[in-house]
């Protein structure tokens, strides 16, 4: 039986709904994608129990983002997500402030190992909202079956030079355990478990600070140092192909993904924050792209099935803030 939208009292369970937007305020700035494709502008007082929804654990509650390996999604995206969309658009000369506490309670149990996605869900991240429609920050967090402790790691996407963005890739960043391009040997052989990992269950926090066009990036757990980053956005690292990394060079560019960047990156181009659960493992096939597509199960898109044999994703967040960007202390 779910427990949306219910807490406990002294004298029991009560029947009183608490809704994400008593727990996170900042709601009213969002809408929502659900894992069933429905768009939802007024997020106050507003939850769904398949999707979208209020737990508590221990003294705190919690807002849970949940989403299936397959299901209905965006118009430009294969991955099922339940997601915040930030109604503010900024560029990132203007900037903007978006913090999250979390902790992954899932990701799917199915899917390809040697495919950079499999396993793995975005729980914030900076999209583009014209031109390419790129992704500047993704936030992730991947765990192999099997394993006690997955990684948190950070990818940017390059804003690909001229009108076609065939070309594009991501860079990956590791924060705690391995960045994306650590793989398995084949389908259901995986690397080592990462000493420095997150676990399933543990609490960690970020900052994504946008000021005067630098990206400041802060992530925090108790039980791990903290790691900080800083990334210019509006002025490229990767104007020629001699600039690309070597791990874009063994992940993207034997797909034919091998483009450059405009020389002003996201300069001027319209951003957005999103927030929430965002399920990187999917039912497509790997023959068609070893990074993106995961070849996990799906049980033809029925949604009861893959919650049942852990065939989704699950993000909670207890706390979540977003505004203006601030100069870096």
């Amino acid at each position: 039986m779910s427990n949306a939208g219910y807490f406990e009292a002294n004298d029991g369970l009560s029947t009183k709904t608490v809704y994400p937007s008593e727990i996170i305020p900042f709601m009213d700035k969002f809408k929502i994608l659900l894992g069933n494709g429905t768009t939802v502008e007024d997020l106050t007082a507003f939850e769904h129990k398949d999707f979208f929804y209020t737990v508590i654990d221990g003294t705190r509650r919690w807002v849970v983002y949940k989403t299936p390996n397959s299901g209905v999604t965006s118009k430009n995206s294969s991955n099922t997500r339940t997601e915040l969309h930030e109604k503010r658009e900024w560029t990132p000369e203007e900037g903007g402030k978006l913090t999250g506490t979390c902790k992954v309670m899932q990701v799917s149990t199915s899917g390809h190992a040697r495919v950079a996605a499999s396993y793995a869900t975005v729980v914030g991240q900076i999209h583009s909202g014209e031109g390419h429609e790129n992704e500047p920050l993704k936030i992730f967090y991947k765990k192999f079956p099997g394993h006690t402790k997955g990684s948190v790691f950070w990818n940017y996407e390059i804003n690909t030079a001229g009108d076609d963005n065939s070309g594009r890739w991501d860079y990956s960043t590791a924060v705690w355990g391995n960045d994306m391009s650590v793989v398995g040997t084949s389908k259901n052989e995986y690397p080592a478990e990462p000493e420095d990992g997150i676990e399933l269950g543990e609490e960690f926090s970020y900052e994504v600070n946008v000021y005067k066009g630098i990206m400041y990036l802060t992530f925090k757990s108790d039980k791990h140092e903290t790691k900080t980053f800083t990334k210019n956005l509006i002025s490229s690292d990767y104007t020629e192909k001699s600039d690309l990394p070597t791990q874009t060079q063994k992940m993207f560019v034997p797909m034919g993904q091998d483009g450059t960047e405009r020389a002003t990156a996201y300069k001027g181009e319209l951003n957005y924050f999103k927030q929430g659960v965002y399920n990187q493992t999917n039912g497509k096939s790997p023959e068609t792209n070893m990074v993106w597509s995961t070849g996990a199960e799906t049980y033809g898109g029925d949604i009861t099935k893959q919650y049942e044999n852990g065939c989704y994703s699950e993000v909670w967040f207890v706390d979540a803030t977003v505004g203006p960007g601030v100069p870096n202390k």
